[in-house]
């Protein structure tokens, strides 16, 4: 299966630019068409107005309120449009040529249901790092509620390279159904690299028919044992920086939610050290 329509949430915070960049830097790895999702809040969720107030000052409440938010929709159309003619090969609307393109669009309400909604509607979700390695409400919604694989990039990323793919296993269900979500990427790479602690890789036999599987689709990998440390996701993530890797592919999370990833360990030191896009499934 190819990735054709990848969404994007866009949460709130800083580098805004930057992460539109990045996003876009996908779609266009992909030929894809990227949806870039931009929800509004309703005026009644941006301020609560007391209902005994004057027609007239709620009306102008409600208008200010709209303005405000109209504001912020045309600084972030005026960034799109300005960061597509800067990436170049790119369409600004759906075309049938084969092209890459993206569009903003936007809902109005509660931004977590809206996104598990929309979500639902793709090959691919991507989301940016959260700020700080604090794991916000639009991230858990985005990788957890809408059954698709999920992408999570740098917040500033200059380049998108599949060349060079890493993938931690840990004999887990959700990293089994990374690797298989991952397919058409790893089809692509040049080299597909396996690594394991000693916990997970004991049964060599379990990593043989791993890598008998992804060589039933044409894939070639190798595989190492590495030793892990007390922090977890560091060695994940130390082996990657220090091997050149474009791509990690991991197990997102287990059946104790979002705080898990590779070896058993929290998300937090990947999270906030990971300089290299993540694929992951749930």
């Amino acid at each position: 299966m190819e990735y054709k329509r990848i969404f994007f949430p866009l949460g709130g915070g800083g580098e805004l630019r930057s992460r539109i960049h990045g996003a876009l830097l996908i779609g266009k790895h992909f030929n894809a068409h990227l949806e870039i999702f931009k929800s509004q809040a309703r005026p009644s969720q941006i301020m609560k107005f007391d209902n005994s107030l004057p027609d007239t000052v709620l009306k102008e409440l409600n208008a200010m309120t709209k303005e405000r938010l109209e504001e912020e929709i045309s600084e972030h159309e005026t960034i799109f449009k300005e960061e597509i003619k800067k990436i170049g090969n790119l369409a600004s609307s759906k075309s049938k040529n084969n092209t890459a393109t993206a569009t903003i669009i936007t809902g109005e309400g509660f931004r977590s249901k809206l996104i598990e909604e929309e979500s639902k509607y793709c090959d691919l979700v991507i989301v940016s790092t959260p700020h700080e390695a604090r794991i916000t409400a639009t991230f858990e919604t985005a990788v957890t509620k809408s059954g698709k694989p999920a992408l999570m990039f740098p917040r500033k990323m200059k380049k998108f390279s599949t060349e060079k793919i890493l993938i931690g296993w840990n004999n887990s269900p959700e990293v089994a159904r990374a690797v298989s979500e991952a397919i058409p990427l790893l089809k692509n790479a040049k080299k597909v690299h396996i690594i394991s602690s000693k916990k997970y890789g004991k049964d060599l036999n379990q990593v043989s028919k791993l890598q008998s599987y992804l060589e039933d689709h044409g894939i070639s990998t190798s595989f190492e044992i590495v030793k892990t440390t007390k922090t977890p996701g560091q060695a994940l993530l130390k082996y990657a920086k220090d091997g050149k890797f474009n791509l990690i592919v991991a197990g997102a999370f287990g059946h104790r939610g979002l705080k898990e990833l590779m070896f058993g360990g929290t998300t937090k030191y990947m999270l906030k050290n990971s300089d290299i896009p993540i694929f992951m499934a749930h």
